[in-house]
């Protein structure tokens, strides 16, 4: 039994593409620091030290990557900045999905009025673009991390709910579902059996995929001022108080922005193994 399992793990480690390590090292050595930033850098990241401004990179233990131009560690203000990216990203990746999950099980399943109601909602958003949706929401209600999450949220869901209603389309009429009717299954049964898991698989790598873009639009929004409160460490504000000093102190928006960068190419790295293992078509 032993040899077995040994034999199936260096099997996997042979097996498994660079691509993936690639993307397990990125997405949780980023992850691991945003988590653990409280316990090792300890309030760093708003402490000023006026006489260590713009300290450049690689000079000081105390400051591996430098000082900003108000004294505060960079490498502890990206730490502490991460929480804020990856929290727009993964809870208005969740929220979107759940709605649009919910949406595209009812109109692919039960059609009829519903389906048409709910698509000429999702055709008049996607005519919206999101930028111009996003300023007129802001300039409205004002900006803020849990409006930002809201907007993200009402400007995607009809990407899961429109995906989720073609795979529903081309799976309820299959042999198995209709087996499953045939038996007397019920619908909610079925959708939660049946549907769901063969259609979880896209679902899930569209949500690697939105995670990583939402990081980028929250850096984006904010970068302009339309985003989280300029006070609170992100990504973005590090690149905004950067930019003015792109010249003389590069290290205080490049290292935001490999952060960044980093974090979205580990997370589509990974949505590109999971759609390949989790796709329910894929051969064995």
């Amino acid at each position: 039994m032993q040899a077995s399992e040994t034999q199936t793990r260096r099997s996997f480690f042979r097996h498994t593409p660079l691509e993936l390590w690639l993307g397990i090292v990125l997405t949780l050595g980023m992850v691991l620091l945003v988590l653990l930033s409280d316990v090792i850098f300890r309030g760093m990241a708003e402490t000023m030290d006026l006489r260590a401004r713009l300290l450049p990179p690689f000079v000081s233990f105390d400051h591996i990557l430098g000082t900003d131009p108000l004294g505060r560690d960079v490498l502890a203000r990206i730490a502490a900045g991460g929480k804020i990216s990856l929290l727009v990203g993964v809870v208005s990746v969740g929220g979107a999905m759940i709605v649009g999950l919910i949406a595209g099980l009812v109109a692919g399943y039960f059609g009829g009025i519903a389906d048409m109601i709910l698509m000429r909602i999702a055709d008049v958003q996607l005519a919206m673009p999101f930028m111009l949706m996003a300023l007129t929401f802001i300039a409205i209600v004002g900006p803020g991390l849990s409006i930002l999450i809201l907007l993200m949220i009402v400007a995607q869901w009809v990407q899961y709910a429109r995906l989720v209603r073609g795979l529903v389309l081309s799976l309820r009429e299959r042999d198995f579902i209709q087996s499953a009717r045939a038996i007397g299954v019920g619908r909610l049964r079925i959708i939660l059996v049946h549907v769901v898991p063969n259609i979880i698989g896209p679902v899930i790598v569209l949500m690697t995929l939105n995670v990583a873009t939402n990081i980028l639009l929250e850096s984006s929004l904010t970068f302009v001022g339309l985003g989280v409160d300029p006070t609170i460490p992100s990504w973005g504000g590090m690149l905004a108080d950067g930019r003015t000093y792109v010249q003389t102190a590069w290290w205080v928006s490049v290292f935001p922005g490999f952060a960044i960068m980093f974090t979205v190419l580990g997370l589509n790295l990974l949505g590109d193994w999971l759609r390949d293992r989790l796709d329910p078509t894929r051969e064995k």
